[in-house]
Order: C-alpha cells, then sequence, then structure tokens
C-alpha cells in the first residue's frame, strides 16, 4: 500500500540509492560506508531544524519517491513562509505511475497546511523531462537561479 511518511536514519541506505538512481546523481551521491557518517549527520540537522522534512513515499516497505521539504519564514512579502521542494526522485522503476504527481500533491498540501504563500524549487537545466513535469503541475520558471559551489 502506498503511503507517506518521515525519513529515518535507518531508511540512509535506500534514500542515498534513490539519490544516485540517475546520470546526474549517480556522479553526485556515494553509498560508500565512509561517506554514511556525512548523510547520517545531514539527516540528525535535518530532523533537528522545525520545519524541515525529508518525505517518503513507500510502497509496503519499499521507498519509491522521496523529496525534501523545508519551510522558510521570511521578511519579504509582508513575512510571508515560503515552502522548498528539494533533492525530489522517483524510483527508475516506478516512474510514469503518477508517483512524482502525488509527492507534489501531498507536499503542496503540507506547505498550505502550514500557511504557506508559495513553494518553489529549483532543478538541474540538464533534466528536461523533470522541467516539463513542474511546468505541468504549475510550476512557473520566474526567476534565474544562480549557485556558488564552496
Amino acid at each position: 500500500m502506498l503511503a507517506f511518511r518521515d525519513a529515518t536514519l535507518d531508511d540512509l541506505p535506500a534514500i542515498i540509492a534513490l539519490l544516485a538512481d540517475d546520470d546526474i546523481g549517480a556522479g553526485r551521491e556515494s553509498a560508500g560506508p565512509e561517506d554514511l557518517q556525512r548523510y547520517e549527520a545531514a539527516m540528525r540537522a535535518i530532523a533537528s531544524q522545525a520545519g524541515n522534512r525529508v518525505l517518503l513515499y513507500v510502497d509496503g516497505d519499499e521507498i519509491v519517491g522521496l523529496m525534501q521539504l523545508t519551510l522558510i519564514p521570511g521578511l519579504s512579502r509582508l513575512g510571508m513562509t515560503r515552502a522548498l521542494i528539494e533533492g525530489v526522485r522517483v524510483s527508475g522503476a516506478r516512474r510514469g505511475q503518477g508517483i512524482g504527481e502525488r509527492m507534489f500533491e501531498h507536499a503542496i498540501g503540507l506547505a498550505r497546511e502550514a500557511g504557506c504563500g508559495l513553494v518553489q524549487l529549483t532543478t538541474d537545466k540538464r533534466r528536461a523531462d523533470a522541467k516539463r513535469f513542474y511546468e505541468r503541475l504549475g510550476f512557473v520558471a520566474s526567476h534565474e537561479g544562480m549557485k556558488l559551489a564552496l
């Protein structure tokens, strides 16, 4: 049965595998045991910050999708809180089954319940399919995102 739940440290091996389940992610993630402590530290930091969580979409014991949802209080736009969605993945074997759409419906519902005025995300420019998917959901490329690697 498909259901949503929050991630735990025990989920990390499956989460890492899902994050690495495409050409781009495979070059950024590491399933090596020497790197597990970095992921564990990140999960603990996420869990300790109010309004920050890793959401899993599961089919029984199988993680079929994940995303990080972070609520960000702000001063601009009359003190509006916004939701940031990052690290979205659907299992390669389960793509095209409506899982991503259900994940976004759930996350957007959580953002509304929290009083957010907008939901934002970024996507790698190489992910053309993801961009089309987000546009189909109503997301608009209204800003130019920029990053500085440190």
